[in-house]
């Protein structure tokens, strides 16, 4: 009997050890819509990350092409820089360029704190010292509205005290199925307890972009199968009756990078005297002594060839990426730029062939989808180009939400797409 209980115990000591992943559904408890929420409409805002502009064409997403002959259709939406995803994701749901909500990258490193912020670190993906503006789900839950979020950036953070009401952690153990499922679920709710804002989020088609390329079979196979779940989530939620409005964007599009001749850390730079967060298509210096910055900057300007050397203060206006921009102090004191499709490689491992994080106005492969179709949109409009920050006050628009602090996106798309 003894040894049973000891192999028992040594079996879910070392099960304990390799977590697995939150699969589990969080409810912020005690809460309920205010009755005038109850009446207003629906959004659910959906992610494709990496799925480039052009893809629902090339590689023939039947579902999304079918959904926006009578929708609203965007030649195509300009990300804000740099085009990665954790940037991009927090841009859209708070209206703020990533120099003003404080996301400036994926990795990047905050002098104040002394801490570096990396999107693979769960404690400090989920701390709310990080994310500033206020998100879409904040801003409803604020007003008496509730929200879900099945994965989105920051929602799994205590911003200004508040996560959505419904929300799950991140990860790609749950079927698109099951979260279709969910999804249906949330909006058959009694009406007081019904989420009117519903993120979601789908990685498949940035992971084949990545491993693969933009123009690789599995890439293809990747669009159809998050097509699928698109066709399947709308059909469901017709189904439904509520007058729900789908918006359909991604972070960034995917491009072709030259593998064979990646560019190394310059020997320029010397890495004791400067913290370097990860990074390929923008690598950020962080001087431990500001003195170090000038001189290793005149250094880097005499020999640079596939890549341009920028302190913050010189960075392209258009970018929204300068000092004066620079809200929160993340970005770093020199901004080494990769000359496309060249990229940064520090280390011996192979790269992927496919990458994003360029300059979206000098890279049309960076640049993203728009597709919106419901009660509250035009039908069949095609627009030009925009910026991502705009999405923000057409989903405040619809939900009739109130914005509380100021945001980079302005009203014109709005005004344009709604009826």
């Amino acid at each position: 009997m003894k040894v049973w209980i000891l192999f028992v115990f040594i079996f879910y000591f070392n099960a304990d050890c390799f977590s697995q992943p939150d699969t589990t559904q969080h409810i912020i408890l005690g809460r309920a819509n205010s009755f005038e929420q109850t009446q207003k409409p629906y959004v659910i805002l959906i992610s494709i990350d990496g799925f480039r502009y052009d893809y629902a064409e090339k590689f023939d997403a039947v579902n999304i092409k079918s959904l926006s002959l009578n929708a609203v259709k965007a030649a195509s939406m300009v990300p804000s820089y740099p085009s990665l995803t954790f940037p991009n994701h927090y841009t859209l749901v708070t209206g703020l360029y990533p120099s003003h909500h404080g996301l400036v990258g994926n990795y990047f490193y905050d002098r104040n704190r002394k801490e570096s912020y990396s999107m693979k670190t769960g404690s400090i993906v989920k701390n709310g010292y990080w994310y500033g503006g206020t998100p879409l789900w904040v801003l409803a839950e604020k007003q008496h509205m509730l929200s879900a979020s099945f994965y989105w950036v920051g929602s799994e953070a205590n911003i200004k005290g508040i996560y959505p009401t419904y929300y799950y952690t991140y990860n790609e153990a749950i079927p698109n199925n099951r979260r279709i499922e969910i999804i249906k679920n949330w909006l058959q709710l009694p009406p007081e307890n019904r989420p009117h804002l519903i993120t979601v989020y789908f990685p498949e088609v940035d992971h084949a972009g990545h491993r693969y390329g933009p123009d690789a079979p599995q890439t293809a196979l990747a669009v159809k199968q998050v097509d699928s779940a698109i066709g399947k989530l709308y059909e469901q939620v017709k189904n439904i009756g509520l007058p729900v409005n789908f918006i359909l964007v991604s972070d960034h599009g995917m491009t072709k990078i030259d593998t064979e001749n990646p560019v190394g850390l310059p020997n320029e730079i010397d890495s004791a005297k400067f913290i370097i967060p990860r990074g390929a298509e923008l690598l950020m210096l962080y001087a431990k002594n500001k003195k170090d910055i000038k001189k290793t900057y005149k250094k880097l300007k005499s020999i640079q060839k596939d890549f341009t050397v920028y302190r913050p203060k010189n960075m392209p206006s258009i970018l929204h990426f300068s000092k004066k921009d620079d809200w929160h102090h993340h970005i770093g004191d020199l901004l080494l730029v990769p000359k496309w499709p060249k990229t940064f490689s520090l280390g011996s491992k192979k790269l992927s062939p496919g990458a994003h994080g360029y300059n979206p106005y000098l890279v049309k492969d960076m640049h993203a989808i728009f597709y919106a179709w419901g009660p509250a949109f035009k039908n069949n409009l095609s627009i030009p180009s925009f910026e991502n920050v705009n999405v923000y006050p057409v989903i405040t628009s619809i939900l009739g939400l109130t914005i509380q602090a100021p945001i980079d996106g302005s009203l014109k798309v709005a005004q344009a797409i709604l009826k």
